[in-house]
């Protein structure tokens, strides 16, 4: 708990790159995408995976996968002890090989802000590798007063088509994330977006939106599948 709070001292929750502040994202070239994928039946074995894509192409540049073995306990709330070690493995692997792949934002399969001590995988792995960051979950972690009630459900479904959102406000008054909605397959299920490290919500949740093909950001959906491909074999 003592080093999560130092590290989440160092969090930015604020554009600091040239590229966020332009409506376009004119600059912005390499979009990562991370995660760690567990073997099925296994919680020791598991890949972790980093994909780089062309922005705003989202052509795969770079792609490694590793099979990795997870030997930190799993603890709630401190799941990036136990994963993001590998995470900047990979990042520090690409740095040394293709220094010119390195990407210039990394969207993570996990929460940022939107955590219990409001220092998430997100923000982990973005102070760790002073790389902007942004959360993006499948399901609402429920903190600070959010939980998926009925009133929640409801907020979803007042989301009227693809890319509309709404702030997720705890009740200590702070927005924590945002909720996205995404059309695909005529599923409306939401994403939630959260800040992890040098960058502010509304840009991550532009980011998020652009990066999306299908209902997961592309960078995410190829680690996905790509990981669990991998954990296959």
């Amino acid at each position: 708990t003592r080093e999560q709070a130092q590290l989440k001292a160092s969090v930015v929750e604020e554009d600091t790159e040239e590229w966020q502040r332009d409506s376009s994202f004119a600059g912005l070239e390499r979009v990562g995408g991370v995660d760690l994928s567990y073997v099925k039946g296994d919680d020791t074995n598991a890949c972790a995976s980093l994909v780089v894509l062309s922005y705003p192409a989202l052509e795969v540049l770079h792609e490694d996968y590793q099979m990795v073995a997870v030997s930190a306990p799993y603890v709630a709330g401190f799941l990036a002890f136990r994963e993001v070690p590998f995470l900047v493995e990979a990042l520090q692997r690409l740095e040394q090989e293709k220094p010119e792949l390195k990407p210039q934002v990394l969207l993570v399969d996990g929460n940022g802000l939107l955590h219990p001590r409001g220092f998430g995988v997100a923000c982990h792995l973005g102070v760790l590798t002073d790389l902007p960051c942004i959360g993006v979950a499948k399901n609402l972690l429920q903190v600070d007063g959010l939980v998926k009630d009925e009133l929640h459900k409801e907020q979803i479904r007042s989301l009227q088509k693809g890319g509309d959102s709404f702030p997720l406000t705890g009740t200590s008054g702070g927005v924590l994330g945002m909720v996205s909605r995404r059309d695909y397959d005529k599923s409306s299920k939401p994403l939630y977006v959260s800040v992890g490290h040098r960058v502010c919500l509304e840009t991550a949740l532009r980011l998020v939106k652009s990066c999306c093909r299908y209902r997961i950001p592309e960078p995410i959906r190829q680690v996905w599948q790509q990981g669990a491909e991998e954990g296959e074999k």
